[in-house]
């Protein structure tokens, strides 16, 4: 009959005749679970009665069942060299058998019971150490983390907070640009550490909580006053600034290449933070700016 499931039968046998270990064990008991093939050695008196054998069936090998006969081969072999030692390594020989591969099932004992290898002391020192030593490197750049982070908290919900953000162009930051945007108001407070906004209709597809971390404390000043330019914001919090002047031109001389750059000025940005941009791309979206003396065209 072909079990159904992982100890649904069990068979047993003995392996006697050995020396008398210093409990007074002088066999073992040999279960075997059939269809997966985990084996329990179980050291016993072979005097026992039977209602004794019964608690160790109840107490050691509960719903077990496989063939025994090749396991009880195995097992001589090991007890010849044990001797009178046996007992005490029975537990290792357990363990090393039901970890080895079986061919019967393609796989080791303990793996068609657990679903995987079971741990050896070797293999636990070693999870151990790596345990350890990820625990540091954990520790290591916690402390880094901390050296910039504040203890913030916003009480109120009314209270208006600035959110930073990511500022590209042509996919290139704009590292002058402002880091947050703003400022929006506080609806809702979900724990210490995460708060919801009210976001425009143009950040509408943006989650709208954010990470106290993203926040800043938003200070009004009645004296500055900010003339409000409309910006076309993407969901990825970045937008696209425009060209306004080209102001230069320069060929950079490279190994094998040339490429043209030119100086370009940005709206919104002072002279001083212009940059250097691939004549390429430029000529790409504002052609209409490539005129005048530094293009030879001879317009002004």
């Amino acid at each position: 009959m072909i079990p159904e499931w992982k100890w649904d039968r069990v068979t047993m046998d003995f392996v006697s005749g050995l020396p008398l270990s210093p409990k007074k064990k002088d066999a073992i008991w040999v279960v075997v679970d059939r269809p997966t093939k985990s084996t329990h050695f179980i050291p016993v008196c072979i005097d026992y009665l039977l209602d004794r054998f019964i608690e160790l069936y109840i107490s050691e090998i509960v719903r077990l069942h496989g063939r025994s006969e090749i396991y009880v081969v195995i097992l001589e072999e090991i007890a010849r060299g044990s001797k009178n030692k046996l007992e005490k390594k029975l537990s290792l020989i357990e363990f090393a058998y039901n970890n080895s591969f079986q061919t019967s099932i393609k796989m080791a004992p303990y793996e068609a019971l657990y679903g995987r290898k079971c741990r050896s002391p070797e293999t636990e020192e070693k999870v151990k150490t790596i345990h350890d030593s990820l625990k540091v490197a954990s520790d290591r750049q916690k402390s880094y983390a901390d050296l910039k982070r504040r203890e913030i908290e916003f009480q109120s919900v009314s209270k208006s907070v600035s959110m930073e953000k990511k500022v590209l162009r042509f996919g290139r930051k704009g590292k002058l640009s402002p880091r947050f945007i703003g400022p929006y108001e506080i609806v809702e407070r979900i724990e210490p550490v995460a708060y919801r906004l009210a976001l425009p209709l143009e950040l509408e597809k943006i989650h709208n909580v954010f990470h106290i971390s993203m926040l800043r404390r938003y200070r009004s000043d009645p004296s500055h006053v900010i003339s409000l330019v409309d910006v076309e914001i993407q969901v990825d919090l970045t937008y696209n600034e425009e060209l306004i002047k080209i102001l230069a031109l320069q060929i950079k001389e490279l190994r094998n290449k040339r490429i043209a750059l030119v100086k370009v000025l940005w709206h919104k940005h002072e002279i001083e933070e212009a940059t250097w941009e691939p004549d390429e791309a430029m000529r790409k979206y504002y052609l209409n700016l490539f005129t005048g003396k530094i293009f030879g065209d001879g317009n002004p």
